[in-house]
């Protein structure tokens, strides 16, 4: 089995990885989004747009106004 990262032999301690090293690059990807599917679905637009929306209402210490 080879890494997924890198393409080397895997490593039974870091198995599917060959090191530490491209198991926290796989993790980097999961934690900044770069393994995302972007969603095409209107539904989905909406809810992520209020979401940003919403903190950056908290962050800034105000409420949203309502449409």
């Amino acid at each position: 089995m080879s890494c997924p990262i890198c393409g080397l032999e895997t490593k039974q301690a870091h198995r599917p990885f060959c090191s530490k090293r491209c198991a926290d690059l796989d993790l980097a990807k999961w934690l900044n989004g770069s393994y995302s599917i972007p969603s095409d679905n209107p539904e989905d637009v909406e809810n992520a747009l209020k979401e940003v929306e919403e903190a950056e209402a908290k962050s800034a210490g105000t409420l949203p106004t309502q449409h």
